[in-house]
This record gives structure tokens, sequence and C-alpha cells, in this order.
């Protein structure tokens, strides 16, 4: 039995034995840790696979689980959730579905794979706004906002609240990336355009799962430029010639899955929805504070935030010697990064604080 059922403790890692880290990994924002019975699942599949067994091929209706716990943890149905392979591809199809000369809106310094898929078609205009003012710059010409729920430079989190009741006032669409924080902080994708999640880091999937989530009021607006013979209404009848109906739920926008990333996947957030995610935020919460309070006394205060992911202005220069310390965090724009999750303990928090003092 793993620890699920144990009272929320930082002390205490979420997740019990499906977790055994070997180092001080404070470094979910970059990759997250696969649980031990992901890793079955993955194993599983490719021996089937190495066998020439039928079952080695992948299961849909595996991958269909993956999809309808996502949906339960975005809180949507299972039709509004498509299933891909990366946030660059889900966010490829909403720039190539926007009319030319429409003006999308960043936060300055926003990820790379939000702002690129719109910047390289040339005819879209493209503006910048501070992330805290992000909800003052929607005007009424602006065509859509997309942006982090969480920043990966430094973990600062959106005003999700303004920007949502911004954009509805002028009529503009919403794009929000939860890759930083669909898994520890909870995401109701229902309330924007489009959400773009990708699986690898909070949602402890393999790479290669990641998830868009598409409102009913806005699937029209998305062209499936990928669309392919899994796209269709009915699976098995679209292998040859064009697809004879595209998927009325948002499947028309899948990608074909990556089976062994999916397989891995559906126990992974199967394991997230046994935890509960308002356990994992008070409990990630809870070891950011402790972080942030304590460099803060050694002289060197964090970004200010209530964020899971906690950037340390100047210190980024100290990866390099924290992780041959034994201690993994991650460089990101001049910041320190550290960034915490359920199988982390108030013991990793200490111990990355005596190496810094030290």
């Amino acid at each position: 039995m793993t620890s699920v059922d144990q009272p929320a403790d930082p002390s205490t890692p979420l997740g019990g034995p499906e977790f055994a880290p070997q180092r001080t990994y404070l470094n979910t924002s970059a990759c997250g840790l696969l649980p031990r019975r992901t890793i079955e699942a993955v194993t599983r599949l490719a021996e089937e696979t190495a066998a020439g067994r039928a079952e080695g091929a992948g299961s849909f209706d595996v991958v269909d689980e993956a999809r309808a716990a996502f949906a339960r943890l975005a809180h949507v149905t299972p039709d509004r959730v498509a299933v891909g392979s990366s946030v660059s591809v889900h966010v490829g199809m909403v720039a190539q579905s926007m009319p030319a000369g429409a003006e999308i809106l960043f936060p300055e310094g926003d990820f790379s794979s939000v702002i690129t898929p719109f910047t390289v078609r040339g005819d879209l205009r493209i503006r910048y706004a501070p992330l805290e003012r992000l909800a003052d710059e929607v005007r009424p010409d602006t065509a859509l906002v997309a942006f982090s729920a969480v920043q990966s430079a430094d973990g600062r989190t959106a005003d999700l609240t303004a920007i949502r009741a911004a954009a509805t006032a002028h009529g503009a669409r919403t794009l929000l990336d939860a890759t930083q924080s669909a898994g520890w902080l909870p995401l109701h994708a229902g309330e924007w355009d489009f959400t773009v999640s990708g699986g690898y880091k909070y949602l402890l999937c393999p790479r290669g799962a990641s998830f868009l989530t598409v409102t009913a009021e806005a699937q029209d607006a998305l062209l499936p430029i990928h669309a392919g013979w899994v796209t269709g209404e009915e699976l098995w009848v679209n292998s040859y010639g064009p697809v004879r109906e595209l998927a009325r739920s948002a499947s028309r926008f899948d990608e074909p899955p990556a089976f062994l990333s999916y397989h891995g996947a559906a126990r992974s957030l199967a394991l997230l929805e046994e935890i509960g995610i308002e356990r994992i935020e008070a409990h990630d919460k809870a070891l950011a504070a402790r972080f942030r309070a304590g460099v803060a006394g050694l002289g060197h205060p964090a970004v200010a935030d209530d964020s899971t992911v906690v950037g340390v202005p100047g210190l980024g220069d100290r990866a390099d010697a924290l992780r041959e310390a034994g201690v993994l965090l991650s460089a990101r724009a001049g910041n320190l990064r550290a960034s915490f999750h359920l199988y982390n303990t108030t013991a990793d928090v200490d111990h990355a604080l005596k190496i810094i003092a030290g």
C-alpha cells in the first residue's frame, strides 16, 4: 500500500514506495520522477512488443484511460481532451488556426514553446506585456491571450481570475499552458478556450504524453492540421483514403499515441487521483515556503510567490556545485530554480539549504 492514506505532512513523502530517488531531487520543473507502477506498465508493454504478442501493439483503451483520468484532474469531460506528444505540437495547431493579422498577447519571457509557433508564421501581430500587467493589456483587438499558469524561469503564477475576466470582456480567446502547474495546482480547463499540459513534469508521465483541452465553443475555430486515421469518429474505418468523418469530440485533434508513454501515463495519472491534487498542492507549497524562508535567511531572497516552483535570483551559477553535492536543481534565466513535488520532504529542503549555505 502507498502512503496515500497518510495525513498530509511535508516531512513525509506522498506516494510511499512508488518513488525511490537516490539523490535530493528538487527538479520536477525539468522532469518528474516516474512512479514504480508506471515503470512496470511501460516495461510490460515493451516486453510484449519484444515477444511479438498481440498486446505489444499497444491499447487504445489504455490511451482512453489516460484521457479520462486527465479529464477528471482537469475538471472536464473526456470528449474535451485530445492526446498528443508535446506542448509545441498542440500550440502549433492553435497558431496555424489564427487568421492573418490577428493580435496575440503573451507575457514577457514566457516559455518558448508557447510563443514560437505563433512568431514563425510572420503574419500575426505579436505583443508582449509584463506578467503582472497581462490582464490590463488585453484590448478589444486582441484575438488570443497565450500564457503559462506558472512561469518556468522563476515560478511566478499568473492572475488567472483577472486574465480570464479581461479576455471575456474583450472577446479574446485564451490559451493556458499548464505544464508547470497541472499535477499540483488544481486545473479547471473548461474556463479556458484551450489548455496544453506536457505530461512529463508534475503529471509524472513518461515523455511523449501531452494533453490538449478544447471547449466545445472553441472547437470549430481549431484546424486539425495533423489529422490522420486516429482522428476519425470511427477509429478503424479510416486507414485508407481520406478520413470519412472527423471525430465530433476533441479527439479530432489527437496525434497517433506513443503507446509506451500512454500505458505509463494512465498509471501515473491514476496515482495523482488517488492522492488528490489539493493534498499535493498543500504538501508542495509547504516545502516551497520552507525553502523560500531558508534562502532568505541566507541573504538570497527568492522571487515572491506561493508557487511550488521557486526562483532565487543570482544563484543560477550554483546549480552545478549543488549537483556535484547530490542535489539536483536547475539554472534558469540567472535564477537557481528549485521545484518541489509529492516525493520531496522537509529533509530534502534542509539538505539543499545546508549545501547552499556551505
